[in-house]
């Protein structure tokens, strides 16, 4: 199986570098845009599964790639829980907390790097029993975080995975073998109207 990673189109708030998890805003007009040019990226790939996180902005994202029909809500695929810190930008946060890092220290009154962790760890083990290609769309920070465990790297390690709105990855397995030893990231951060190409049902291999 090869899991395709959509993270949603550009809002208000990814625009200005405010932490939204919980917030339930909208694409903007240009975060629309690049969705619906991410449809000519994905339309040639046949999924077997669709799933989407139910924030507004990731199944905006979904139904202007052309997959809304198939997709089915998933709760796990939401945004970290930032608790006290929706909203604030990472400098107005380290002001209150001199040397904060998301994946090491997490929110209060929010979700823990662990309780991040744990839910992607579910989700891999969910994802890895499928056959086919599975699309997701979710998440800038929970995205980082599912690429990082899907290879088995500490969360601590998706602070050197960046991820653009508008973006697609791909995670499978070096040799098409699907193994958990083989585990790769096949495509990482391919944003809207970059050049990378993906073949109908068949993603980029690694060599």
């Amino acid at each position: 199986m090869s899991l395709y990673l959509v993270r949603h189109g550009e809002t208000a708030w990814s625009l200005s570098g405010q932490h939204t998890g919980t917030t339930d805003i909208p694409l903007t007009g240009r975060g629309e845009q690049d969705a619906r040019s991410l449809a000519a990226r994905l339309g040639a790939v046949s999924f077997s599964h669709v799933f989407t996180s139910p924030r507004r902005r990731a199944r905006r994202t979904c139904e202007l790639v052309g997959l809304g029909g198939v997709a089915q809500v998933e709760p796990d695929l939401a945004e970290w829980d930032y608790g006290e810190y929706e909203g604030l930008r990472s400098e107005e946060i380290r002001q209150r907390r001199p040397g904060w890092n998301l994946f090491r220290d997490g929110c209060p009154q929010g979700e823990s790097p662990g309780d991040v962790s744990d839910r992607a760890d579910r989700l891999i083990a969910r994802y890895r029993s499928i056959a086919g290609a599975v699309a997701i769309f979710s998440h800038g920070h929970f995205g980082r975080v599912l690429a990082a465990r899907w290879i088995g790297l500490p969360i601590a390690q998706a602070r050197h995975l960046v991820l653009g709105t508008a973006s697609v990855s791909i995670l499978g397995y070096e040799h098409d073998r699907p193994d958990v030893d083989e585990s790769a990231i096949v495509l990482w951060n391919a944003v809207s109207g970059s050049p990378a190409g993906i073949e109908p049902d068949r993603p980029p291999m690694i060599t």
